[in-house]
């Protein structure tokens, strides 16, 4: 039996509405940055979701269209759940198509933007959508991600820093980073799984080191808001790269020749991209350098400037 308009606001849906969301891609950690800092860049994956009586049906077209599942276990519906179950509404029928361009697999938050944007999706179609508000979108995300960097990005566009309270509730902060800086990213052809790359990491650190990425990741700020001169040396790290090296030696050496070359180069989150940071052009033209001869043809490469706005909400319908 048809849902008028009227009885579908008072259970909670608009029924009658269909969302879009546009969602970034973001690079994490940003060297010693470790699970806090993010930066959300403009490549862009956009997911609609309009309700239904019932079933699901799921269509997906660009980066991961042949691998990732069509039903239940897809990672947007998964979110759209998460955020109808949290807010308590009754589960409607879905009908999503998501149009993908960030690369999966490849430590550029293709996860982190599924999740944010099948949370904000299902705000869209909520009749009090203050009910799925950034804080709690950023809570639900990071029970999916076990950590807020990337989707605090996500959500929130620009440069973020991430952190969880005492009582483990994520919170998160975007600075105002310098409008010339210019992300280069280095993309291979072949993907590194979050997991395998975390469980390379030690269980403790020595106090030195921690000591090390402290300093570095307060110079980080300074250097992505007033002095990108120190961007090199801001960017250095010592508790996960060298770690996590063994699994992705070719992005591991690709860090190594653009830094030798004086450019900040960083492994962009778990690998095994390479996000390069700096002004003017100057991180493309060490990055070029670096990959002349045969070696650039295992590598894409390019320039996707900063995405400064996070998730966009479009909604139609009743």
């Amino acid at each position: 039996m048809a849902v008028s308009s009227t009885e579908a606001t008072t259970r909670g849906l608009r029924r009658g509405r269909r969302a879009t969301v546009r969602v970034p891609a973001t690079s994490a950690n940003l060297g010693p940055g470790f699970d806090s800092l993010g930066l959300a860049l403009a490549v862009h994956d956009v997911v609609t979701l309009a309700l239904a009586p019932a079933g699901l049906e799921v269509t997906v077209t660009g980066e991961g269209a042949a691998g990732v599942p069509l039903t239940e276990e897809h990672l947007v519906v998964r979110a759209v759940r998460a955020g109808f179950d949290h807010v308590g509404v009754p589960q409607p029928g879905i009908r999503l198509h998501c149009a993908n361009t960030i690369p999966h697999g490849r430590g550029l938050g293709s996860s982190a933007a599924a999740v944010v944007a099948g949370l904000v999706a299902a705000r869209g179609c909520l009749a009090e959508p203050e009910a799925l508000d950034d804080a709690t979108v950023l809570a639900l995300a990071t029970s999916f991600e076990g950590h807020p960097d990337n989707a605090a990005a996500a959500l929130l566009g620009g440069c973020t820093i991430s952190w969880q309270s005492p009582a483990r509730v994520p919170r998160a902060e975007r600075i105002e980073i310098r409008a010339d800086l210019d992300p280069v990213v280095c993309v291979p052809s072949g993907e590194l799984s979050t997991h395998t790359a975390r469980a390379m990491l030690p269980a403790l650190v020595p106090h030195p080191d921690a000591s090390f990425n402290a300093g570095r990741a307060a110079l980080l700020v300074h250097a992505l808001t007033r002095r990108p001169d120190l961007l090199t040396e801001a960017t250095e790290d010592r508790l996960h790269q060298t770690q996590r090296a063994p699994a992705m030696p070719e992005t591991a050496d690709l860090v190594h020749r653009v830094r030798e070359l004086g450019a900040a180069a960083v492994v962009s989150g778990a690998g095994p991209s390479v996000l390069v940071l700096g002004t003017r052009g100057e991180p493309l033209e060490a990055v070029e350098e670096a990959l002349s001869g045969p070696i650039g043809n295992r590598w894409t490469v390019f320039s996707p400037g900063i995405d400064t706005v996070g998730s966009l909400l479009a909604t139609d319908g009743e």
